[in-house]
């Protein structure tokens, strides 16, 4: 069934990009998809064996880096356990430790009978006389450790052969607090992945919807200890807990590696299947989230998110701005209409003002409309830039007659769908260091139109998710959880007036195109924080009002300002630090991009 449901889904998707790309330009997509789909599978993930060798004779400053890898075991399957312990002993990095802590029952000796009887100095032993559940048995492993480096690693699971390597290298070159990588599930051959979790760089946000790191976390055992090790509070989010709690030290400097060096094992007692396997996992997961928010001095209470693993806070309205609403508009007035009466009629954060930016219409009924609206709705204002059409132009005129504490960017194309839409993404945009907040946008027939916009794709930027179904999860959560991103669109886009003003506005060097792009990735690069929610949900009828930039003068500007946004970021398009080196350019699905990651040598 799954697999008849994923080819439906694949036809969908080519008819779709048919309609959007042509035929040709679609037929080249669908056979780079299916070339890399064709590729075997088996090892995939894992660094060639030349590398490997290599890495057993690179002895620099590294060989001072011992790594400590504590574990937990209890009751352990034999076959598990032997199968991890040698993923251990197999390490090209010959500086490791590996700290067991057991609290296995009698019935279970052979746990301890099987370590002991290795006899391998690097390895650790250590018998506990009750089983105190997995933080503190995990917390009696990490007291036995000698590294300054620890790694959390579990029982059932597998390391990478190159996992410490990669690690020391890390923490040589980044000198990083915290290090974690990408990983990938398997069941029975953790050579033959059932799939992998490319992750972002640090994004803080996705870290308070759900535990995206995981798995390999590496720390400086100091500052585990620092914050007191793992709490048994929220045993089952203890490594959650954790992590936010590191994120709460001034100055920590954490490190990502895009590299699978960590392998899940899914089975009917692990949370790599999902938290059923563990229930109480989700209440202890919303408890570690809402005391992190009470030690930072955020208001806000934790909630279940739109999925198991997922979570969103409310964050409580300390204040409430006013919110300007510029809505740059010609003509067409059956599609400002659809805006105007959904605004009005659906939101229910009330402190706003509106913002109607005429823009050389010539029908006598849209002048007719703006008397009528303007006589309605007393908070709306219809401005008039006589210039021709401009989109970064029109909205910094409005931005200087706005009263507003925050800026909301809308095009007349959008229809609100939910009433909190406005409330979440100004509750969003008050929290510290966020500068721009974006909502989901989705296409008339329920398709993803924009779920943030990742740079990179097609060489330039393109939209996270484009022409996925509305209501699905997503790549590893991406659509359901709120999270950083380096840029959204400027289709429905809320911008606080110190980081619009920061940035000195839009660059109305782009008429049309990418203005949203070189605006977020500036304002990022100034230091805010680019915040995506998708608990603010429009649709977007795009390209109604303005049409297609497929061809003629309006393919030439488009052109030009692609060219423009390349020359002023360079090829720092090609690295979103919000995407992941082994995800493809080419596609908007977060489909892996090649067989193996690019390993560069020791």
């Amino acid at each position: 069934m799954l697999k008849i449901k994923r080819f439906q889904e694949l036809i969908f998707l080519f008819f779709t990009y048919v309609k959007e790309e042509g035929f040709i330009g679609t037929v080249k997509r669908a056979t780079g998809f299916f070339r890399r789909r064709m590729k075997a599978k088996k090892g995939r993930f894992l660094p060639p064996k030349d590398q490997i060798e290599l890495q057993k004779n690179y002895i620099p400053a590294l060989e001072n880096k011992i790594i400590s890898v504590v574990t937990a075991l209890y009751n352990t399957d034999a076959t598990f356990l032997k199968e991890y312990i040698d993923s251990f002993i197999n390490q090209s990095y010959q500086f490791g430790q590996l700290v067991l802590s057991d609290a296995s029952d009698d019935e279970h000796r052979y746990v301890g009978d099987y370590v002991k009887s290795l006899n391998n100095d690097k390895i650790i032993y250590v018998k506990l006389k009750e089983n105190f559940g997995i933080s503190e048995n995990t917390n009696a492993a990490v007291s036995f450790a000698t590294g300054d480096y620890i790694c959390l690693a579990d029982h059932d699971d597998i390391l990478s052969p190159d996992a410490l390597f990669q690690m020391a290298k890390a923490i040589e070159e980044t000198g990083a607090d915290f290090i974690y990588s990408d990983e990938a599930l398997f069941d029975n051959d953790w050579t033959n992945p059932i799939v992998a979790h490319f992750k972002p760089d640090f994004s803080y946000y996705y870290l308070t919807n759900c535990n995206y790191i995981c798995h390999l976390a590496c720390m400086k055992r100091e500052m585990f200890n620092f914050v007191g090790g793992l709490n048994s509070k929220y045993d089952g989010a203890q490594d959650h807990d954790l992590f936010l709690k590191f994120t709460e030290i001034p100055n920590v400097k954490i490190h990502h590696i895009p590299k699978v060096l960590y392998y899940w094992r899914v089975h009917a007692q692990s949370t790599s299947g999902g938290v059923k396997a563990k229930p109480y996992v989700t209440q202890n997961a919303i408890k570690a989230i809402d005391d992190h928010l009470s030690r930072i001095g955020v208001k806000g209470k934790a909630v279940e998110g739109k999925f198991l693993s997922t979570y969103k806070i409310n964050y409580e309205f300390t204040q409430t701005p006013l919110v300007s609403i510029i809505i740059p508009n010609k003509d067409q007035i059956h599609i400002l209409k659809k805006c105007i009466d959904s605004l009005y009629e659906k939101t229910e954060y009330k402190n706003f003002e509106v913002l109607v930016v005429e823009n050389n219409s010539i029908e006598s009924e849209t002048f007719d409309y703006y008397h009528e609206i303007q006589k309605k709705h007393p908070n709306l204002k219809v401005l008039h830039y006589k210039d021709v059409f401009n989109f970064s132009a029109i909205n910094n005129f409005a931005a200087k007659q706005a009263n507003g504490e925050m800026l909301l960017m809308l095009n007349n194309d959008i229809e609100i769908i939910n009433g909190n839409w406005l409330g979440e993404m100004v509750s969003i945009g008050l929290q510290k260091n966020v500068g721009i907040v974006g909502a989901m946008l989705y296409y008339p027939n329920d398709t993803v139109q924009h779920a943030g916009v990742i740079t990179g794709l097609g060489g330039y930027a393109g939209h996270s998710h484009k022409y996925h179904p509305r209501g699905k999860s997503g790549y590893m959560f991406r659509l359901s959880c709120v999270q950083n991103l380096s840029c959204v669109t400027a289709a429905c886009l809320l911008v606080t007036k110190e980081a619009f003003y920061a940035a000195n506005g839009l660059d109305e060097e782009f008429t049309v195109a990418f203005n949203d792009v070189d605006f977020c990735l500036r304002i990022r690069n100034m230091g805010y924080q680019i915040i995506f929610t998708p608990y603010a949900e429009c649709y977007h009828h795009e390209s109604i009002s303005r049409g297609s930039d497929k061809s003629g003068t309006k393919k030439e500007r488009f052109d030009g300002e692609r060219n423009r946004l390349k020359n002023r970021f360079g090829d720092s398009l090609l690295h979103d630090p919000f995407y992941n080196p082994n995800l493809t350019l080419d596609m908007e699905d977060f489909s892996e991009s090649k067989v193996l990651p690019k390993y560069n040598e020791v």
